[in-house]
């Protein structure tokens, strides 16, 4: 007697999730750090958009908190091969961080406490793509996971929403960041397996 009906090709997936190619599915929410985890005093706390033309924007925790936030469920995928789906967040939108710089540039190198960088074109962080976010299910963000803010950029490899995020650079010509100067993807799109260079 066969142990599977013929015919059966197990459970459907929810028509909304899809897994990029060479990803599994979690459930749990994996910590991975280039380095140690920074002590943050949110009182210190500052988040700096500077120009390409030496223009600076900022806000201290307070003036974050003082803003319109948004609620993004969104899926996650690492490029260490796991994807975590309907994940909580809230957070600024960059729409509304950057409705009121100008700026010609291209390009954005984020830059983060403990001196971790990544860079993104300027685009990706637009139109309702990233958000500074500072919740995740429901609670403060924790250490562990780039609290108290990290940029947060679904539809990209998880290393390019960096933790502890304290700032973004916007540029003309493209900087590459950490991840990136030694052999990661300049972009890091999981639907095209951009995990390293060349791919």
């Amino acid at each position: 007697m066969p142990v599977i009906s013929r015919g059966f090709h197990g459970r459907a997936r929810d028509a909304r999730h899809k897994l990029p190619p060479g990803q599994y599915e979690t459930g749990d929410f994996p910590v991975l750090s280039a380095g140690p985890t920074p002590v943050l005093d949110r009182d210190a706390w500052e988040f700096t958009l500077r120009t390409e033309t030496g223009a600076r924007h900022s806000w201290n925790w307070a003036e974050l908190l003082a803003l319109p936030s948004q609620t993004p469920t969104v899926d996650l995928h690492c490029v260490t091969k796991w994807s975590k789906f309907d994940t909580e967040w809230q957070g600024v939108s960059l729409d509304l961080l950057l409705e009121d710089v100008e700026t010609g540039a291209d390009y954005a190198l984020v830059r983060s406490y403990g001196d971790y960088t990544t860079n993104l074109p300027l685009a990706d962080l637009l139109d309702g793509q990233a958000w500074i976010a500072y919740r995740f299910d429901g609670d403060e963000l924790a250490p562990e996971h780039g609290g108290p803010a990290r940029l947060l950029v679904p539809h990209l490899y998880f290393w390019k929403s960096a933790k502890w995020v304290r700032g973004i650079q916007l540029l003309d010509e493209e900087e590459l960041g950490f991840w990136e100067t030694i052999g990661y993807h300049d972009y890091g799109d999981p639907w095209r397996e951009q995990r390293y260079q060349g791919d």
